[in-house]
């Protein structure tokens, strides 16, 4: 029985094999090791990620005071500001106001020119269930980024 438990407890097995391990985040992409077009860090998307909260909160403040909902929908304007925000802003222009202001951006790893409409929605809709952003590959990606064929970079 321990030697059953033992064998997904202790993760995946690593390979040896060069081609399958990558020296850096990023590697097996084809992005630089560091400086524009590297992978960004965790701590930079979630910073990003909190400023675009924060401007969304204000954006729904203010629609508030405007009278357009009560209180009591004060957390789903917020909601909905965001997803409109992030998923207009990086079909737009590569990355939201968060990402713009900390130097980060989200690009297409299957060489497409721009994130398009429907991957930025999909992207968008997958950070709101949150999980999927916690869960992250060799590469610092994201299960919404693997999903989507996209990664965030620094600019």
């Amino acid at each position: 029985m321990a030697r059953s438990i033992g064998s997904w407890l202790s993760g995946p097995s690593q390979s040896n094999d060069p081609d399958q391990r990558s020296a850096y985040p990023g590697a097996r992409l084809g992005l630089p090791e560091n400086g524009p077009g590297s992978i960004a860090r965790f701590g930079r998307r979630v910073a990003a990620l909190c400023l675009d909260w924060l401007i969304c909160y204000g954006l729904a403040a203010l629609a508030m005071t405007l009278g357009l909902f009560s209180l009591g929908a004060l957390s789903t304007a917020v909601l909905i500001t965001w997803l409109a925000l992030g998923v207009v802003s990086v079909r737009l222009y590569g990355f939201t106001p968060g990402q713009f202001a900390l130097g980060l951006k989200v690009v297409s790893v299957d060489n497409r020119a721009h994130v398009g409409l429907g991957r930025a929605l999909a992207r968008g809709l997958l950070i709101t269930l949150v999980i999927p952003a916690l869960f992250t590959d060799s590469d610092q990606r994201g299960l919404h980024d693997l999903a989507t064929k996209t990664a965030v970079v620094r600019r």
